[in-house]
């Protein structure tokens, strides 16, 4: 059975009691950076359980003993690797009682499959160093012998305790081992010697490079292959060995660890060669300033439209001869009239929030001491000395801030003027109660056409997500502005939107500004860019909680990702993109140490940008308002709750009663499902003179429903917000 290496890399979290950085890639030697805290780890995927998890182990053990500093250059770096790998893995067994047992049953299990390569070897011929890597290793499993003086250094690398003591243990094992190689030559026949026949630490009659242990790392804090040490560690392929051209000087003898070569030489098979190497992909550092279009100037621009407008419409009267028409009559009275009547979908938002906040802060309060004298309690003075008067302190509450963020896109056409009725409530309902807020619309239209100075949105950088160059977010609100400023950008985002449920886009007297033009969908670039918002907005308004609420009718597709690519018609390397692979690429955050899964199904791609958000900023609330068609709801819960789902039934019950619903399990903290239809439903009760008592039932009926939805789904948003 494939192992999970998802969970491996969470034992590697949990043993390391942080969280390092464990990456599983297309490489051949297991590595970790005691510098930079990041594990690789070879795709082992032929490894078992066992195998797998002391592997993990020993690497961990690095993670938590090898200091990050340079060490000795006159000790091989394979001689130091035999005694650190002593030490860490005897601190991991003390620290981790249990894992003696993964230990051993996986070094038992190289043992038998003979990765060590002594199974037709005398184990007493080889050097000490050998001997001391298969004691330390397997040491329960074969009889290793020691004469008296070297017991002294087995002693020696056992009882180090910190990396200092390693190193001169290593010292002893190094020097001892360059003494041993010297007697083996001295102690040769000349003739024998000429021949070039002797392995210097060995008995076996080939040459092995080498290399270091598989699953051992630079201890300096890089992390470090087999051909790191090959030009300290060859023995039989340089014009400097004395066995290539019999030598007769024993001052350059370099003896080796031939058990330490083979062990990395047989781990290496079990990588497999056609394994899907992990990719790991970060987040887009973004230039934010260059994104967003501020709120002065999309107002500017609206503000020209309608004036050019205007004198438009005057020319055509002039021209015509027709009376004269205000083009903005009709509207401007649709919107003062949704004014009056949201008035009290906002009270009820300000009662509800005022409610939940003193019970929140009564529920924070603390009783202190003033320090003046209580007569009431005065004739205690002798038992007690509580005779103090006290008083109740509330937190203060107004330390919210809100976030929205609206959908720009084309299919939000004939949905906007409902969805802008729901921020309108939301954004008075911030103005009542002394909340800041911005609203940003997404949008890939604000630059169609224009002539800008081009200033890049952030440094292309291999395994970063490409944004947009004409991806734009419009400040189309914000609580900066004065009240009556505020009033009249309302107004005039309110004629835009009326114009999108028209024909062709157009209202009767007027157009929206073009450069206001629904688009595509570009959230993902959205939530990307509140990496750099958040904090802004938080620090800005000094605020302590930030809510940010996303109103859409969908998701977006997952954005490619910029790699190296070699083109046969280029010049070395250039820049390209790759799209998104849900089963081989992760988000990796290397701030929080975490590696997120993307999924299979398109819609994970942002789930998976809004977990990561949640776990950058735990302080903030992420709610999603996302508009669905009647027959569109059930296919959307599907995605969250399958047919086995016990909450499942609840909340389909949810969409049929109310037409709304709530998820928890997506990226979002809470994800409300309102059906658009009910949204443009009139909840005022109309009804003519002549009207049956059905009718008038009928109309009483359907009002209250509108009204119990809006109370739900503005309830269960009052009780994330405060």
């Amino acid at each position: 059975m494939a192992v999970q290496q998802e969970i491996k890399s969470q034992l590697a979290k949990l043993l390391a009691t942080e969280d390092i950085i464990v990456e599983h890639k297309d490489v051949e030697t297991a590595q970790f950076n005691v510098h930079t805290r990041e594990l690789l780890l070879p795709l082992w995927d032929k490894a078992s359980e066992n195998v797998y998890d002391m592997l993990v182990g020993h690497e961990v053990g690095h993670a938590l003993f090898t200091p990050d500093e340079e060490p000795p250059t006159d000790i091989p770096f394979t001689f130091i690797n035999v005694c650190e790998d002593a030490r860490i893995e005897k601190l991991m067994k003390r620290k981790y009682l249990g894992i003696a047992k993964s230990f051993k049953r996986g070094y038992t299990e190289l043992h038998e499959k003979d990765f060590f390569e002594i199974g037709e070897l005398d184990i007493s011929d080889l050097n000490l160093a050998d001997r001391a890597n298969l004691h330390f290793k397997i040491g329960s499993l074969v009889t290793i012998p020691f004469s008296d003086a070297e017991k002294e250094i087995i002693t020696l690398i056992y009882d180090a305790e910190t990396f200092t003591q390693t190193l001169a243990a290593a010292k002893a094992l190094y020097s001892f081992c360059q003494q041993e190689a010297k007697e083996q030559v001295s102690q040769t026949p000349e003739s024998v010697q000429s021949e070039g026949d002797i392995e210097f630490g060995s008995s076996n009659d080939s040459v092995h490079s080498g290399n270091t242990d598989s699953d051992s790392t630079d201890d300096t804090g890089s992390s470090v292959t087999d051909s790191d040490s090959d030009d300290t560690l060859e023995g039989g392929n340089s014009d400097n060995n004395p066995s290539s051209r019999g030598g007769d000087t024993c001052d350059s003898l370099e003896p080796e660890v031939r058990t330490a070569d083979s062990l990395a030489g047989k781990l290496k098979d079990l990588v497999s060669p056609n394994a899907i190497e992990n990719v790991y992909l970060e987040v887009t550092d973004v230039n934010i300033e260059n994104i967003i279009a501020t709120n002065s100037e999309i107002h500017q621009h609206i503000d020209e439209s309608w004036a050019q407008q205007l004198e438009n419409r005057k020319e055509y009267e002039s021209n015509t001869g027709y009376d004269k028409v205000n083009i903005f009559e009709e509207v401007d009275l649709d919107y003062e009239k949704f004014k009056t009547d949201a008035r009290k979908e906002v009270s009820y938002l300000v009662k509800e929030f005022e409610m939940k906040k003193s019970a929140s802060a009564y529920a924070r309060a603390a009783t202190s001491r003033t320090g003046v004298l209580d007569t009431k309690r005065l004739h205690n003075y002798k038992f007690s000395e509580d005779i103090f008067k006290r008083i109740t302190v509330l937190p203060d509450g107004k330390n919210h801030g809100l976030v929205f963020i609206l959908d720009w896109s084309g299919s939000m056409s004939q949905v906007m003027q409902d969805t802008i009725k729901q921020l309108y409530n939301l954004i008075w309902f911030c103005n009542k109660v002394q909340i800041p807020f911005e609203v940003y619309a997404f949008t890939n239209e604000w630059k169609r056409g224009q002539e800008f100075k081009y200033e890049p949105y952030y440094k292309k950088k291999e395994y970063a997500f490409q944004i947009d160059d004409d991806f734009t977010l419009m400040n189309i609100f914000t609580s900066k502005v004065s009240g009556k400023e505020i009033d009249k950008q309302l107004k005039n985002i309110w004629r835009v939107v009326s114009c999108f449920r028209s024909y062709g886009y157009g209202n009767r007297y007027f157009n929206y500004p073009h450069r206001l033009s629904l688009s595509g969908t570009p959230l993902n670039e959205t939530l990307m860019c509140l990496h750099k918002i958040l904090p802004q907005f938080q620090k800005d308004n000094g605020v302590e909680k930030v809510q940010c609420i996303v109103l859409t009718d969908g998701e977006s597709n997952s954005i490619p990702y910029h790699v190296m690519v070699d083109r046969s018609w280029e010049d070395g390397l250039s820049m390209g993109l790759r799209s998104v692979n849900g089963h081989s690429c992760s988000l990796r955050d290397r701030k929080l140490g975490k590696v997120y899964n993307f999924g299979y199904g398109w819609w994970e791609f942002t789930d998976t940008l809004l977990r990561n958000l949640k776990d950058r900023f735990p302080e903030t609330n992420f709610i999603g308002i996302r508009l669905l068609e009647k027959r569109s709801g059930k296919y959307f819960i599907d995605r969250y709750h399958n047919w086995q789902d016990k909450r499942r039934d609840a909340i389909v019950s949810d969409w049929k009663k109310y037409k709304t619903f709530t998820i928890t399990n997506s990226g979002y903290d809470a994800y409300f499902g309102m059906c658009s239809d009910s949204l443009s439903e009139d909840s005022e009760f109309d009804v003519d003179d002549s009207a049956t008592k059905a009718q008038i039932k009928r109309a009483f009926v359907k009002s209250l429903k509108v009204k119990k939805l809006n109370k739900k789904v503005l309830g269960e948003f009052i009780s994330l917000v405060v």
